[in-house]
């Protein structure tokens, strides 16, 4: 059977990608600082801007932005051609990677805020540096050394709102993150995908579903029946000025 086309709406997502059998990717510096390279040389041909990211030894977290419907080409050349790389350099076949990257559409600034610090404190949860700006391989380094920071970091949402303030970055970036509320949020961006984009369901459809609604249980019921008839957490979400995570929790409720 052949694999159903993702969605790539425009906008911020959340990418993980792990070793096939949980196996290392990254063995050596030189490893990480390639991956890096080219995850940086394609982000500027597709025009993607890379917000947060960390370099784990067996998984990596990309925190990014796209501006048109390209997520899935980006993605596709970064994977491969480190694929090429590190099997040429160790002399094995196969794949590399587990499957297909995950992605996790990112809704609203509560997830969006969440998503960065839980990327940046990835080593430090894991016991493999006593404070975040000792990791090499994330950007959280970069942050604290504005002028030398990356091309494809140039834009990401901390550089632009910090600069080069450093106690900002560092008392925004180590804020505890609450890893409920993560799963929550991260369960309620889960992006549909549809096997036929022609026949999904329109959002002038849906604009006109919720038009004359006035009270807050008839939307309630109306938002549960439009979910159980194809519209998306997403759409639904945009079409009334609410966050997705608020629309997955009334339908958890109201089903």
């Amino acid at each position: 059977m052949p694999r159903r086309p993702r969605i790539e709406l425009v906008g911020q997502y959340h990418i993980i990608n792990r070793g096939v059998a949980q196996m290392c990717i990254f063995e050596e510096p030189a490893d990480y600082e390639y991956f890096e390279e080219l995850m940086c040389f394609y982000a500027k041909s597709y025009g993607i801007t890379i917000h947060n990211y960390c370099l784990m030894s067996n998984h990596y977290h990309i925190l990014l932005e796209i501006t048109s419907e390209n997520l899935s080409k980006f993605m596709r050349q970064l994977n491969m051609n480190y694929s090429i790389y590190f099997n040429k350099k160790n002399k094995r076949t196969g794949h590399l990677w587990q499957g297909r990257f995950k992605s996790w559409y990112v809704t609203d600034e509560a997830y969006l805020y969440t998503l960065m610090c839980y990327i940046e404190q990835n080593p430090f949860k894991a016991n493999m540096v006593k404070s975040i700006e000792e990791y090499p391989y994330s950007s959280y380094h970069y942050f604290l050394d504005y002028k030398n920071i990356p091309e494809c970091l140039q834009n990401a949402w901390v550089v632009q709102n910090h600069k080069n303030d450093a106690e900002a970055i560092e008392a925004f970036l180590t804020t505890p993150v609450d890893t409920q509320l993560l799963q929550e949020l991260k369960t309620a961006s889960s992006l549909v995908e549809a096997p036929n984009l022609d026949n999904a369901p329109k959002k002038e459809d849906l604009i006109e579903i919720f038009k004359n609604i006035k009270d807050i249980k008839t939307r309630n019921s109306t938002i549960v029946k439009a979910y159980k008839e194809g519209y998306s957490q997403h759409m639904i979400a945009k079409v009334l000025g609410m966050a997705q995570s608020t629309i997955n929790g009334i339908i958890k409720r109201c089903s």
